[in-house]
């Protein structure tokens, strides 16, 4: 009877410990070790910080498709950097894994560090595999702002405008797509609207940059269904 009556008494002191042990939410997105999200976890806004991600690796729940994604930092904290220096039609492109969106609003905040062929970076959503997705990018050596879809392959511009921002400073684009109507806005402004049904899907979101284009990106805002 006292080993029965011992074991009574353990029994509330046992969930405490399993209930303290136990996450409360197997999905939920840890900011500083920068676990992936699920769906329907952003479909509010989030912001993706790289100040708590460890340096010289890429971020956890990111995939280096191509080019040479790290974390890397300056004096102001830590950011995603794409420093391969390739040539041509090569195109740089990090996603963040599990995340299969339809409608997007995606922002990012980018730096362009060097590059002779190309600069500068942007935003890809609607992302299927290394040959399908849509891309919008600011290159700080054209002065210009281009809507682009990339199919089997070949990158096809839809759109473009003109746009300057100082030399090695931050900027901001921005893309809102719902159904197959695209806007784009950099620093801001809206520069491009546009519609297009190549990709009606959901699907990955990300980064992307051409050639030798190293180029800094921060502060990706995430909302989605």
């Amino acid at each position: 009877m006292k080993e029965k009556s011992s074991y009574r008494i353990l029994l509330p002191f046992l969930a405490l410990i399993l209930f303290v042990a136990l996450p409360v939410n197997a999905n939920a997105w840890d900011r500083n070790k920068g676990t992936s999200l699920r769906v329907s976890q952003i479909s509010r806004d989030t912001v993706f910080s790289f100040d708590k991600q460890r340096s010289g690796t890429i971020p956890v729940g990111w995939t280096n498709v191509s080019g040479n994604w790290i974390v890397d930092q300056d004096d102001k904290g830590n950011f995603l950097a794409q420093i391969a220096e390739n040539g041509g039609m090569s195109f740089n492109v990090a996603v963040f894994d599990e995340d299969i969106l339809k409608d997007v609003e995606l922002s990012i905040d980018i730096r362009a560090k060097r590059g002779e062929e190309d600069q500068g970076g942007g935003l890809i959503w609607r992302y299927m595999d290394s040959n399908n997705y849509y891309i919008v990018r600011f290159n700080p050596l054209e002065d210009n702002f281009r809507l682009y879809k990339v199919l089997n392959g070949q990158r096809i511009q839809l759109s473009s405008a003109s746009g300057t921002v100082p030399k090695g400073s931050w900027f901001n684009i921005e893309v809102v797509m719902k159904g197959s109507e695209v806007t784009c806005y950099l620093n801001g402004k809206k520069l491009i609207h546009k519609t297009d049904d190549t990709f009606v899907k959901p699907g990955k979101i990300g980064f992307w940059t051409k050639a030798d284009a190293v180029s800094d990106f921060d502060n990706f805002n995430i909302k989605g269904d």
